[in-house]
């Protein structure tokens, strides 16, 4: 069973049929929706600020996700991928985006909807990372529009598919 910790007042709270590996930890004021997947070694750590996750999220393993004390949240909106080993600190990422493995957001950086964050990309502090682009590099930048089929494609695909993939674990 995952570990799961109450932290100055704070319990997690989930929505339905989430999933969480036996060796994810949850720790303290975590709010997170329907269909959402935590995996094998991923940290989300409200102990200092909120995070909070829509629907559909997926947080791969080995990521961490945390944010800074009295300062920035995190706000995950709905079908959003996390890829394995990236780290989501005090950040807002919205609707519809996928964070390539071993990325970096930092605080207060904003992740508007339909956007994909390549593996490796480091997204700094304060970064608006406009919809309908892929960014990549370090520090990221604007590389090229998102197009139709990935946004659609991968990005909605990656989401539906861990959802199926937590499905295999509950059986």
């Amino acid at each position: 069973m995952a570990l799961i910790k109450k932290v100055r007042g704070h319990y997690p709270q989930f929505g339905q049929d989430c999933y969480l590996a036996e060796n994810a930890t949850i720790i303290g004021d975590v709010v997170m929706g329907d269909e959402c997947s935590i995996w094998f070694n991923a940290v989300i750590r409200g102990d200092v600020n909120s995070i909070r996750m829509g629907n559909r999220v997926n947080i791969q393993d080995g990521a961490m996700v945390h944010c800074t004390f009295e300062q920035s949240a995190t706000h995950i909106g709905h079908q959003v991928s996390i890829g394995h080993h990236a780290i989501i600190h005090g950040c807002t990422i919205k609707d519809h985006v996928l964070v390539g493995m071993g990325a970096i957001i930092m605080d207060h950086a904003i992740i508007e909807s339909n956007v994909l964050v390549a593996a490796g990309a480091l997204v700094l502090e304060n970064m608006h990372l406009e919809s309908g682009f892929i960014y990549g590099g370090s520090p990221a930048r604007k590389l090229k529009p998102l197009g139709e089929s990935l946004a659609n494609g991968m990005i909605e695909k990656i989401a539906s598919n861990y959802v199926k993939y937590a499905s295999w674990y509950k059986e």
